[in-house]
């Protein structure tokens, strides 16, 4: 009876070519999991092509609602944006992808996993690291580390020898990831950094020049930093994120053009097509902006930053993660309202902010002067606050005298 080995398969090239490489160099029986992570795919395409290539067993993971639940929200409670643009998409899609691919592992009775990142890339320290977290036990197979393709056009020219179809061709080469946050584009004319990209490598959202030639307004409401509603309706995650995809990606919200820091130690280039998370950022971070107080809100800055380093380099199933959550998860309690977002030809910007739990005063910001603010208060918090360069300057000038008088 021959071992089975588990891998992430998507349906694309690289994992295409990985089900008939497994059997020819393993001997293993290849059980493909199709995790459904709101890619867009025909999923009985994919396992029907699955089959076609060789796999012994399909499993198929309905991860939509949990991916958002558990990893994107949690994500944008932390605000966390890796260097200043990239929001995670891939990111937080892995370590689902990973944890279920383990749990079929462990229910099949397989003894080694398997997946079609490259050896360049951040992909593959995400998963073996969640590999290694859930169950250390098994073997990590990844392809790209051992065979002798060193290209997409090697990879082209395998599927081509063993007869299997794929959408990647040799005038159509970028690699893409899709899911119900964003979708990424990389190689082909991005990787040269002084090139644009091409009109036609964006797939989800119109150009500026396309959008409405008028704004279009939208209505995001929170409960307790996690999105519950758009334009005052109340819908499911899934529903919520794919209805803000539409609205964002009609008004040519959220591309970005990247070079980052991968984990791996390279600079990479991408372009990112994240509409609907885009709003969600934005709104999620003006209505922080009234409910939470100053030094919480400076401190969580810190944080955003550190979660989203976690998260890029795949450190998930960490115990520093969970206790960040633990953290942003006490911030958030207050966290809850409405932000109505104006959108036009690619720029959002606020129209208004309301939570029942805004710190937000008028009384104290206006310049009218009322009973609630003294103004002469002020006079000794600035003399406190004044003591050290006080003390400074004094210190300075009898060192300048002393000096003068030698």
């Amino acid at each position: 009876m021959s071992e089975k080995v588990v891998l992430a398969y998507s349906g694309g090239l690289d994992t295409s070519i990985i089900i008939p490489w497994l059997k020819e160099n393993y001997s293993y029986d290849v059980i493909a999991m199709v995790a459904d992570v709101g890619q867009g795919d025909d999923i009985e395409a994919v396992i029907e092509k699955a089959y076609k290539t060789g796999a012994s067993k399909v499993v198929v993971e309905d991860l939509r609602e949990e991916f958002l639940r558990e990893y994107v929200f949690p994500t944008l409670q932390a605000g966390a944006v890796y260097e200043h643009k990239y929001l995670l998409g891939t990111s937080m899609a892995r370590p689902v992808i990973a944890k279920h691919q383990v749990e079929v592992a462990l229910r099949e009775g397989a003894t080694a996993v398997s997946h079609g990142c490259t050896g360049k890339g951040n992909d593959q320290v995400r998963f073996e690291l969640a590999y290694q977290a859930l169950a250390p036990e098994l073997r990590v197979i990844a392809p790209w580390r051992e065979w002798n393709l060193k290209s997409r056009e090697d990879c082209l020219d395998y599927a081509e020898k063993h007869g299997i179809a794929v959408a990647a061709s040799r005038q159509k080469i970028h690699s893409r990831d899709r899911n119900l946050w964003h979708i990424s584009h990389e190689g082909g004319e991005l990787e040269d950094a002084g090139n644009a990209p091409l009109d036609s490598t964006w797939q989800i959202s119109k150009s500026p020049k396309e959008a409405p030639d008028r704004d279009e307004r939208v209505t995001i409401g929170f409960e307790k930093g996690v999105p519950v509603s758009v334009n005052g309706m109340k819908i499911d995650p899934v529903a919520l994120v794919e209805l803000l995809n539409e609205i964002g990606a009609r008004n040519a919200i959220g591309r970005v053009d990247v070079v980052e820091n991968r984990f791996v130690g390279m600079k990479s280039r991408g372009c990112y097509e994240t509409p609907g998370g885009t709003l969600l950022v934005a709104a999620h971070r003006e209505l922080e902006a009234l409910c939470l107080e100053r030094e919480v809100t400076h401190f969580k800055q810190h944080i955003g930053l550190k979660y989203a380093e976690l998260v890029y380099f795949g450190l998930w199933f960490t115990p520093l993660r969970e206790a960040l959550d633990a953290f942003v998860e006490n911030t958030q309690k207050d966290v809850t309202g409405t932000v109505t977002l104006s959108l036009y030809k690619g720029n959002v910007s606020v129209v208004s902010r309301q939570s029942e739990n805004s710190l937000y005063r008028t009384e104290l910001s206006s310049f009218t002067m009322g009973e609630s603010y003294d103004q002469k208060d002020a006079e000794g918090f600035i003399r406190i606050l004044g003591l050290p360069s006080r003390s400074r300057a004094r210190a300075r000038a009898e060192v300048a005298k002393s000096e003068v008088t030698k």
